[in-house]
């Protein structure tokens, strides 16, 4: 089955264990949400999937529809099908939204293709629209004087242009008045495919109120201690993360 399949993997930085033989599969043509307190691993895992250099991984396996993608460069597993909307978007002075996409379009493209740049501009705006971004935008630096609401929009912009297989949103409602979070569940909701699988890392069951995942699954020091439906992530937003603690300490009595 086609799915971004996390075996086993364990992660470190320095002499601290941050991810314990994490496991977790999200098949094509599903949602599945991670959910957990701080502290927890929650974004070490999306940084990891991404490829960054800051994260030792002792052990362990990330398979991208069968294809081992640990270990790689974060350009090959964009390439592969991966997308990483971060919790704190960089900001690029100098490089405006429009061309930064079209670089990574274009970045794609195979040696004898080239870029239909009218049918790329009908595009982007068609998706701008979507989003309620200004089509202003297109000439503004990347992320650059952005409010936290203009920096989550404009990563869903580049996450709906590329279309990629797999798509990772670390925590996309940090941040989001309730406007802002609407409009870029809109854009991940009309993102959801059968031939696209997506991981959505979040502390609050608030954004699982417009995007109905699949599969709720909690993490707890470092890997998924309970999975279910989304009355689990409600369950959480009842009783907190001591009631996961408490549950977890029950078992291992």
């Amino acid at each position: 089955m086609d799915s971004l399949h996390i075996e086993k993997l364990n992660v470190s930085i320095g002499e601290k264990s941050i991810l314990n033989d994490f496991t977790l599969t999200v098949p094509k043509g599903e949602v599945h949400a991670l959910m957990g307190p701080n502290g927890t691993g929650k974004s070490t895992l999306a940084k990891v999937l991404a490829g960054h250099q800051d994260y030792h991984t002792d052990s362990g396996s990330v398979l991208l529809d069968g294809k081992e993608i640990l270990g790689k460069e974060p350009d090959e597993i964009s390439h592969a099908g991966l997308f990483l909307a971060f919790q704190y978007p960089l900001e690029i002075p100098g490089v405006s939204i429009a061309n930064f996409i079209r670089a990574a379009i274009e970045s794609r493209l195979g040696a004898e293709e080239s870029l239909d740049a009218p049918a790329y501009y009908r595009r982007l705006y068609e998706k701008m629209d979507l989003l309620q971004i200004d089509r202003k935008f297109t000439s503004r630096s990347l992320n650059e004087g952005f409010s936290g609401g203009e920096k989550k929009r404009a990563e869903i912009l580049q996450m709906a242009m590329l279309e990629p297989t797999y798509c990772i949103l670390d925590e996309t409602d940090s941040g989001l008045d309730i406007d802002a979070l609407k409009v870029v569940s809109n854009g991940v909701n009309f993102m959801r495919s059968n031939e696209r699988g997506s991981l959505i890392i979040t502390h609050y069951q608030r954004l699982l109120d417009y995007i109905v995942p699949d599969v709720v699954h909690v993490m707890w020091d470092g890997r998924i201690v309970k999975s279910g439906g989304k009355g689990l992530a409600l369950e959480l937003e009842e009783k907190g993360y001591d009631w996961v603690k408490d549950e977890l300490a029950v078992a291992c009595s």
